[in-house]
């Protein structure tokens, strides 16, 4: 069965020294420290440690090939948005980032689907960057963060880059990022346990409040980890939306719950119970594989927590491939040489 991995995350080998290159530091630069593995650096301040499998496209096709994956859609690591820089540097880094994804996947366009990232600080050269993404390296959409600084996504300043997305049929990948309350919560990985699932929600209820998936019902989103903690919260966030409608109803006066059908999730919930409680909840048609590749956070071994559930082969297909394809906006016999 064609088993297509929609969240996963990599890097260049190498790239240049971005502090020279912009005359200041916060970005991050790979420490090559010992053969296959390296520390991702943001000055001095280690980030976390990575393997050849995030750079290596030969190592990434092996253990797809052990996992029993087809089909990887490539995103950058999200610490590598940058919108806190210059926006003509957030610009230049994400064509290095975008350069480089785009030329892993003509080398295997039967393997890698691309993601490029934008500097979503910037609307104007994020979709001027947009469209060279769609229309001259061939990427099939974007990833971008939970938020830009200090817009939510309902913004209205980044109103363009939706308008450009749908009219390029854009698919757009949100991962959460910059944690909130990451500085109250330094210890036991709290910003990536629970900040990283409150991100999304709040990408989320952004989108739907603020009317952005109403204005474009055509955008196809689709928001990593499950929607993070919207499906377990979509009660709670219905609730307020009926009864202080004075708070909640101020921008877009349709139910919370009538936006399942119009986004899409990743499968990326760690539990049976959570994905058999999340296709009840937005449909098989909404769920797709995400594995979170490379990083020990995602699913170790992708799909298999789909192929352990006792649903239908329909199903099973669905949430392998069906969905990812819809949402990318590609069709099955691209990949046919992968089986």
């Amino acid at each position: 069965m064609l088993t297509i991995d929609i969240h996963t995350h990599i890097l260049p080998e190498t790239w240049p020294d971005l502090k020279e290159r912009y005359g200041y530091g916060g970005f991050i630069h790979l420490d090559h420290h010992k053969c296959g593995c390296a520390r991702m650096m943001r000055e001095d301040k280690f980030f976390r440690e990575v393997e050849s499998n995030c750079w290596d496209p030969q190592v990434r096709l092996q253990e797809c090939d052990n996992y029993g994956v087809h089909v990887q859609v490539l995103s950058t690591v999200p610490v590598m948005f940058s919108y806190w820089a210059k926006p003509e540097h957030t610009l230049d880094l994400s064509k290095l980032l975008n350069d480089h994804i785009a030329e892993v996947v003509a080398e295997q366009p039967h393997r890698f689907v691309g993601l490029g990232t934008l500097p979503m600080q910037a609307p104007e050269l994020a979709v001027r960057e947009l469209e060279r993404c769609i229309n001259e390296l061939g990427l099939a959409g974007v990833q971008i963060g939970s938020h830009v600084n200090g817009w939510n996504l309902c913004d209205e300043n980044l109103e363009p880059v939706w308008a450009a997305a749908e009219s390029l049929g854009a698919a757009i990948f949100v991962h959460p990022w910059e944690m909130m309350g990451s500085e109250q919560m330094p210890k036991y990985w709290l910003p990536w346990l629970v900040g990283m699932p409150a991100e999304t929600s709040r990408a989320i209820c952004s989108m739907i409040f603020g009317g952005v998936l109403q204005r474009f019902p055509k955008l196809r989103v689709a928001f990593a980890h499950g929607g993070g903690a919207f499906p377990g919260t979509i009660g709670r966030i219905e609730h307020g939306f009926e009864v202080r409608p004075d708070l909640c109803a101020v921008d877009n006066g349709h139910s919370p719950r009538s936006y399942l059908d119009k986004m899409y999730f990743d499968s990326l919930v760690h539990d049976p119970l959570m994905l058999k409680y999340l296709i009840e909840l937005a449909g098989a048609d909404r769920i797709a594989l995400g594995s979170d590749y490379p990083f020990p956070l995602g699913e170790l071994e992708p799909g298999k927590l789909i192929k352990s559930m006792t649903v239908g082969d329909d199903v099973k297909a669905r949430l392998l491939h069906g969905t990812a394809l819809e949402w990318l906006g590609l069709e099955r016999s691209q990949f046919l040489q992968t089986q």
